[in-house]
């Protein structure tokens, strides 16, 4: 059987408006939250840039603070540096930071200024590639300590840090035979390491190689505390 609507019945379901279920939005209602859905991304976002920059800022004003003059240090590069040992392999990793490295005697200092100079270009690069507003640099070497050969694995060195695990951006060979990644034994190889410019190094943090990890920074900052006082009083008096 087919049911016929009578032409007066059919007129008005025809013409009646189209019942919305309730607590459903209206079209104007859909259509102002779609307009305005841009305009929040677009908020969201524009406060997301301004607080990284601001904490940029932050780190760089934080920086300024801790630099002290060149030239005044007494520290060797042993003094700041980080070790780790693991199945007959030492890692030791000295960042590069200039509120770090200043702090160390005048040769050493203009030793480890140079090694960054040198690689200016690759890094310029990797910061333009990654759109970093800063880098951190580390100069890590692989030691063997035992006869034999011993293998390293480069990326397996990361960094610790303001409640991050860091994994390196690039490792940049500073010495021949390193890409072989093995040494024999007394052997070194060196390395630039450069990490997301976010590693506070006047901050606690941890080196970590494989299970291996060093966390004594917190003692190395003491020691450089005293010695940038030290730098400022000669700094001082020599004015």
């Amino acid at each position: 059987m087919t049911l016929v609507l009578a032409p007066a019945l059919a007129t008005v379901v025809a013409c009646a408006p189209t019942a919305r279920p309730t607590g459903a939005p209206s079209p104007a209602a859909t259509r102002a939250a779609a307009d305005s859905a841009p305009a929040t991304a677009n908020a969201t976002a524009n406060a997301t840039a301004n607080a990284t920059a601001n904490a940029a800022v932050g780190a760089a004003r934080d920086s300024n603070a801790m630099l002290v003059p060149p030239g005044f240090g007494t520290l060797r590069q042993d003094d700041i540096a980080l070790r780790v040992s693991q199945f007959g392999l030492q890692v030791r990793a000295i960042p590069l930071d200039e509120t770090v490295i200043r702090v160390l005697s005048p040769d050493s200092y203009r030793a480890l200024r140079d090694l960054v100079t040198s690689q200016r270009e690759r890094l310029e690069q990797l910061q333009r590639r990654t759109a970093l507003p800063r880098l951190s640099l580390w100069y890590v070497s692989f030691f063997a300590l035992e006869q034999g050969e011993t293998r390293f694995s480069p990326m397996e060195f990361n960094i610790s840090n303001v409640g991050r695990d860091f994994q390196p951006l690039d490792v940049i060979p500073l010495s021949p035979g390193f890409g072989s990644q093995r040494l024999r034994q007394r052997e070194v190889q060196h390395a630039l390491y450069v990490f997301d410019g976010q590693v506070d190094v006047n901050q606690p943090l941890a080196i970590v190689y494989e299970t291996a990890r060093n966390d004594e920074w917190s003692l190395l900052l003491h020691r450089i505390e005293r010695e940038r006082a030290l730098v400022r009083s000669r700094a001082a008096a020599r004015s």
